[in-house]
């Protein structure tokens, strides 16, 4: 009896130590670009320094790879670039799927290791014409990358650049710090021009600008949306804010492939239950639910339910239309 007790005990101690790892990571939040950059941007710097790798390219590249710090490899191996193993690695290792299957990647102590080998690795006789550009090309570093045989992806390149773009990483280059904080409770002038009616700016809103990229701005404070650009698509927005297309279709009741008119408000996070502001509204003339729903960033199925209407029924100009459920 004693030893089947010991056994169960073990077996209990056995499960929890390989299970609460999983639970741990399973409920975490995942680290944000932003938070990303915060962390590793001063590694970056000095790295650039002690080699001459552009700290833009370095970044680019730990964001791309190791998807913000919260890829596997990244987590369990301190492996923030992808660096499989080769016959003069020494140190640890971590089997993963990737081209093939359990592919054999280097595994750090930390992921300051992991930056420092990165640096190394491109100083290989492969990567010697990247250190005849200027350390401010980052566009030369980025195309040099995919030439040299760095990656198989042909869009590589843009995906760099695109990155850096975004969140202004060329200034690291400079010498120039970058920080993503908002600029205070009012709207920046650009992005308050082209408030209308559809999307209504309030005093609590923010307009984060980063890097050449679009405006992020908050619908009332607190819906985050973008604005397409001409001929865009869902599908482009997804990629543009590196999210899964059925999710930022789902969030604006759109198909995957549906095309966007250019300025088309498209929210990058669910829209809200009810309407904070007011309880109904007066429909226009040619007016949807759908584009109520846009235009009040209240979810179409709980617009339909309020109304009890379907999604597609037509909505008649001067019909009342209530943004939450009628008292």
């Amino acid at each position: 009896m004693k030893i089947q007790q010991l056994l169960k005990t073990s077996m209990a101690t056995v499960l929890a130590a390989w299970l609460l790892p999983v639970l741990a990571q399973a409920g975490s939040k995942d680290q944000s670009p932003e938070q990303y950059i915060a962390q590793w941007k001063d590694v970056a710097v000095r790295k650039m320094k002690e080699h001459g790798i552009p700290a833009s390219i370095t970044m680019a590249q730990g964001l791309l790879e190791s998807r913000n710090g919260n890829s596997i490899l990244a987590v369990e191996a301190n492996n923030h670039f992808g660096i499989k193993c080769t016959p003069d690695w020494t140190g640890g290792s971590i089997l993963y799927d990737d081209d093939k299957k359990n592919d054999c990647f280097r595994k750090y102590r930390n992921a300051d290791q992991s930056f420092e080998d990165h640096s190394k690795f491109l100083q290989r006789p492969r990567y010697s014409s990247l250190f005849e550009l200027k350390a401010t090309d980052y566009k030369g570093w980025a195309h040099g990358l995919k030439r040299c045989g760095y990656a198989t992806d042909p869009r590589y390149p843009q995906k760099l650049i695109d990155l850096i773009e975004r969140y202004q990483l060329d200034n690291l280059d400079r010498g120039v710090d970058v920080s993503y904080a908002d600029r205070g409770n009012k709207p920046a002038p650009a992005a308050a021009a082209r408030t209308n009616r559809s999307t209504r700016a309030t005093s609590n809103d923010n307009v984060i600008t980063i890097g050449n990229a679009r405006d992020v701005e908050r619908f009332e404070g607190r819906i985050k949306f973008v604005r397409a650009r001409k001929g865009e698509t869902v599908r482009d927005i997804a990629a543009a804010i590196e999210q899964m297309p059925g999710l930022v279709a789902g969030w604006n009741d759109l198909e995957k492939d549906s095309r966007l008119e250019e300025g088309q408000v498209v929210f990058i996070q669910p829209k809200r239950n009810k309407s904070k502001e007011q309880e109904s509204c007066i429909a226009q003339q040619g007016e949807t639910l759908w584009g109520i729903s846009q235009r009040y960033g209240v979810k179409l199925k709980k617009l339909a339910k309020y109304n009890a209407m379907a999604a597609t029924d037509p909505v008649q100009p001067g019909q009342k239309v209530w943004l939450r459920k009628p008292r």
